[in-house]
């Protein structure tokens, strides 16, 4: 036998680790949501939450 004759087919695409593609999405859209800074609270939202806490003692 030849070396070219050796050779397999080539994949037309290969599947790298085995990681499903809703997996891969879900890390993403867990990735993004951890390096997300929080957002500023609305300052008439903060007043209230301030008013309903209790001082301490």
């Amino acid at each position: 036998m030849s070396a070219t004759e050796n050779r397999s087919q080539p994949q037309p695409y290969a599947l790298v680790g085995g990681v499903s593609m809703r997996d891969l999405l879900s890390s993403c859209a867990a990735a993004e949501a951890v390096s997300t800074p929080p957002r500023v609270p609305d300052p008439g939202t903060a007043r209230a939450v301030a008013a309903e806490r209790p001082e301490a003692a």
